[in-house]
């Protein structure tokens, strides 16, 4: 169906770069990934986590353990929060330097891992800060080792380029995207991922939908993108019912772990626009706000505005949601309601007022996405054109349901 957008004569870059451990047990390989930074002669590491997840999830252990195994020291920073801020960044690059480290261990889902990969970039470069870096006053091209040990199953950080903090005094939450951060390692072990609280299975497996429903429907996206894209909805809509009824269903988990998966290796190769470039200034004005819940209350929204341009893509990704979607742009309303429709029936039932946001706060919303380093160049991708008026106008129609 991609070759309705794509032209044959443009060079396309496909990416699948991360070695990951993927499996019921592949917590164990720690003890290789281990031996391979001794061999390199790194004899320090820093752990990044949050406060708590790392604890109950069975991930410590074998991390320390393996470690010591190889006669390697860790330093451990837990001031990880949701929605990370470049200053708790600084404060991890500081206990880094101080220790000595020369590789970074990230455990946890989105944010301790891309704490990490930025805690990596700011150890090879002295004179700069985490402000500096998503600020983009510096192109960084290298950084310590990363390993990602992955707790849930959305972000796709474990396996891409990517990493996302919010600047908090300027109400900024920019990406970043360098060869330099792909992990090295990563593991991705579904055992580990039982702890994660209903809430966040819901809200993870609906960050990796919209990263494929945009990585395959950006100007830049290529066949591997909008290839997987159809699998990673078909994964999410089968096995996602069933880990919120049963947590404890691991084939489930590891579904839709491998769903989250190729979510980011999709959106690391056709990138992301729309839905991702809004929700960004939502959760740094709230930063308490879950981000794949500001995903899942524009995600409809963006549907109905990107439909007319990429209707072919669309009915088929979105096929194991909706069946018999019409490839014409008189679909757009009723493709924006069946998904909105399937996301209230899983339990993201929650619009923009009913988290506290009014038609005062668009002005200041679309600003944001002008001005937030990054943001931009989603918005460029868009197989629309985003105006101000479109951005506005999805704001304001995710107010409510439809």
């Amino acid at each position: 169906m991609f070759e309705k957008y794509l032209d044959i004569n443009t060079i396309q870059e496909i990416r699948a770069r991360s070695l990951v451990y993927f499996g019921c047990g592949a917590i164990q390989k720690m003890a290789d990934i281990a031996a391979q930074l001794k061999s390199r002669g790194i004899t320090k590491v820093l752990i990044v986590t949050t406060k708590n997840a790392y604890k109950g999830s069975g991930a410590w252990e074998p991390v320390v353990d393996a470690l010591a195994q190889n006669g390697m020291e860790y330093a451990h920073f837990d001031g990880v929060i949701p929605n990370p801020t470049t200053d708790s960044i600084d404060d991890a690059v500081k206990m880094a330097r101080d220790f000595g480290a020369g590789a970074v261990i990230g455990i946890g889902g989105g944010s301790p891992i891309d704490v990490a990969k930025s805690v990596a970039i700011l150890m090879e470069y002295p004179g700069e800060t985490g402000e500096s870096l998503y600020c983009y006053r510096f192109t960084p091209e290298k950084a310590a080792p990363v390993v990602a040990i992955n707790l849930t199953h959305g972000t796709g950080t474990e396996c891409n380029r990517v990493a996302v903090a919010s600047v908090a005094d300027k109400n900024y939450k920019p990406a970043v995207a360098y060869e330099c951060i792909y992990p090295e390692w990563s593991i991705d072990d579904p055992a580990l991922m039982l702890t994660l609280p209903v809430k966040h299975i819901l809200y993870t497996s609906i960050d990796a939908v919209n990263h494929v429903v945009e990585s395959a429907t950006t100007t830049c996206t290529n066949p591997f993108a909008i290839t997987l894209a159809r699998e990673v909805v078909a994964l999410v809509h089968e096995n996602l019912p069933k880990a919120l009824k049963d947590p404890k269903d691991l084939a489930a988990r590891y579904n839709l772990a491998y769903a989250a998966l190729l979510g980011g290796i999709s959106f690391d190769n056709g990138f992301l626009h729309l839905t991702h470039a809004l929700e960004h200034p939502l959760s740094a004005v709230k930063p308490d706000l879950t981000h794949g819940l500001g995903l899942a209350m524009l995600l409809p929204a963006v549907v109905e505005a990107i439909y007319p341009a990429r209707a072919a893509v669309l009915a088929d990704i979105l096929s194991p949601i909706i069946p018999d979607l019409k490839v014409c742009a008189c679909d757009a309303k009723r493709a924006a309601m069946a998904v909105e429709k399937w996301l209230f029936e899983v339990g993201a039932d929650r619009k923009l007022a009913d988290e506290g946001f009014s038609e005062a706060d668009i002005d200041t919303l679309v600003e944001l996405t002008e001005t937030t380093p990054s943001l931009p160049v989603l918005l460029s991708v868009s197989p629309v054109e985003a105006t101000k008026e479109l951005v506005a106008k999805i704001y304001k129609d995710s107010l409510t349901a439809f």
